[in-house]
């Protein structure tokens, strides 16, 4: 049992880790070893004090050292639900699941909205995790929606396991994928799900000129949304609703950075870190 799990490894993500480092808290860090992408796309960054005209690759690897000189350690995992158990909380992360007193939210700005139905039928045929779930449709038939050249090797998986599987493909360079790892059994299709059908379960795949039938889908995203994420958060205008002290409607879960509104700056996502940490804390400590 942790006494703190922080997700997400942008600037807000780091800073929580580092103080929860420094105050000696049991934590785990749930992210992905590459710093967050937006920041090291940035082309230049002004307003970052103390660091000025740093470019983005040079502010990521900054809060990497930073991090590793510490000895931070990091657990590289995409989350896919968090489950309030009255009291602590479960995190799930592929076929690993994590307790903890309390959570962070580092998601930075969700870019993908939700295929309607998606949340509907999570759970009930639509499936996050192909090692946690892919053994269900053994010889089924699914579609695979990856969005991430990270995740071929579930595709991969995936394929073998099915009966058939229809891939979707959503990032460049899946091309080379798709010639190397040729299946008998998997189509390329290269549309864009509208949305997803059913009753008890998901059925279809809907296209603007069509149906597909399916007995599963898995969506292999490197972020999930906030209120997907964990039931029941309070969501205003598309970011994560939280007070100064950076908790949430739920209590013993905090929020920090994009994913709590604008400003959309690394100096204001770094500063939210710091005070969601000490706000676990003092939580902890009550």
């Amino acid at each position: 049992m942790y006494d703190i799990a922080i997700i997400g490894s942008g600037p807000a993500g780091v800073s929580a880790a580092v103080n929860a480092k420094l105050l000696n808290k049991k934590y785990i860090w749930l992210a992905s070893r590459a710093t967050s992408k937006k920041v090291a796309r940035a082309e230049l960054i002004k307003n970052y004090v103390g660091l000025p005209d740093i470019t983005g690759g040079e502010l990521a690897w900054t809060l990497k050292n930073h991090a590793d000189s510490m000895g931070v350690e990091l657990t590289e995992a995409v989350v896919t639900g968090v489950y309030d158990l009255g009291g602590r909380f479960a995190l799930l992360a592929g076929n690993e699941t994590y307790e903890a007193k309390t959570v962070i939210l580092c998601l930075g700005v969700e870019t993908v909205k939700p295929i309607a139905g998606e949340e509907k039928f999570l759970g009930r045929g639509i499936s996050y995790c192909a090692t946690c779930d892919g053994f269900l449709y053994k010889g089924k038939t699914i579609a695979v929606l990856c969005f991430d050249k990270h995740f071929e090797h579930e595709v991969e998986y995936l394929c073998k396991l099915a009966g058939k599987a229809y891939v979707m493909p959503f990032y460049r360079g899946y091309e080379g994928f798709a010639s190397k790892n040729p299946a008998e059994n998997a189509e390329v299709i290269l549309k864009t799900p509208t949305a997803f059908e059913g009753d008890t379960k998901v059925r279809e795949v809907v296209f603007k000129d069509g149906k597909l039938p399916v007995d599963g889908v898995f969506i292999l995203r490197g972020a999930v949304s906030p209120t997907t994420l964990v039931h029941g958060l309070k969501v205003e205008d598309g970011h994560i609703a939280v007070n100064r002290g950076c908790s949430t409607n739920i209590a013993g879960i905090f929020a920090a950075g994009d994913c709590t509104g604008r400003p959309y700056q690394y100096i204001k996502a770094a500063g939210e870190g710091n005070v969601a940490l000490h706000s676990a804390v003092e939580f902890l400590g009550k």
